[in-house]
């Protein structure tokens, strides 16, 4: 079953994920592994048809999932 979906309905949820990147930033003390977050959380939620580290990064503009790993790992 598809559903039509628009414009402002995709805008409303990428301005929630905006959202919800903002709020956990503070989390973060350096704006390094803030920005990997985001990027990782946007990568979740692309379509990405396999989400691992590679892919992930990948997606992100990374040249190798390092960051990825660093932010799961350490922060």
């Amino acid at each position: 079953m598809t559903e039509d979906v628009s414009v402002a309905e995709v805008e409303g949820w990428a301005a929630g994920l905006e959202e919800v990147v903002w709020r956990i930033g503070p989390r973060f003390v350096r704006p390094e592994p803030r920005a990997q977050a985001g990027a990782y959380l946007r990568g979740l939620l692309s379509d990405v048809e396999r989400k691992n580290g590679w892919t992930l990064a990948e997606r992100a503009g990374d040249r190798s999932p390092d960051a990825t790993q660093r932010l799961l790992n350490h922060a």
